[in-house]
């Protein structure tokens, strides 16, 4: 039975039966040949299943689009050349199999916005429905597990690299779709264990 057979009608997102460990979640990165949501593409999809406190390393995702637009200044970052990977499936292929692997699960990523709106602008370019699964932002749940007090001093934005210096997290495979994406599930499991230390928490409570 999908995930969303499990939406109430209510104000509720999900009956509070469904608890965040048993709730696939897809944790998800996009490594792209810039910020422009109109002019750059995706070049690597990297996405993991997060469920039951476990990132399970049978199901992961990591696929290098076809490389038509070329970047040599991004290229210095994520380091994906244009010949770096020889059979490369295209943008409408690569999207199908990412929407196999994501099925209903909740979308997790860092920013959340700018890999959606990525994928989003994919998936019109190739005619496809854009995506309705519901997403968490591992940026805005850190800024829940902060102290409220004017002795500490929020930031407005929290890097995936501020994330994983906080929790000890190894950046060896930073700017890595799937290496991000890692860093960015482990980031996860770590926030939630700190929101439940506050209060317990539910699902929902995730999404407010």
């Amino acid at each position: 039975m999908g995930l969303f057979n499990f939406w109430k009608k209510n104000d509720e997102l999900f009956d509070e039966s469904i608890t965040i460990e048993e709730t696939r979640f897809v944790v998800l990165d996009t490594e792209t040949t810039g910020f422009d949501y109109e002019n750059d593409r995706i070049l690597c999809i990297g996405a993991l299943v997060l469920q039951n406190n476990i990132i399970s390393v049978q199901e992961t995702l990591e696929i290098y689009l076809q490389q038509d637009h070329y970047d040599k200044s991004t290229a210095q970052i994520h380091g994906i050349l244009r010949d770096f990977v020889l059979q490369r499936p295209s943008e409408l292929e690569a999207l199908q199999q990412f929407l196999t692997f994501l099925g209903d699960s909740i979308i997790v990523a860092h920013h959340t916005i700018f890999d959606i709106t990525m994928i989003n602008k994919a998936l019109e370019r190739n005619n496809l429905p854009q995506l309705t699964n519901k997403t968490l932002d591992t940026a805005h749940l850190y800024k829940k597990t902060l102290i409220k007090s004017h002795l500490f001093e929020r930031k407005d934005h929290y890097t995936l690299d501020d994330l994983a210096d906080k929790f000890d997290i190894s950046k060896k495979d930073r700017h890595t779709a799937l290496g991000d994406a890692y860093i960015t599930a482990i980031a996860f499991l770590k926030i939630v264990k700190k929101l439940k230390e506050k209060k317990q928490i539910s699902l929902n409570q995730l999404f407010k």
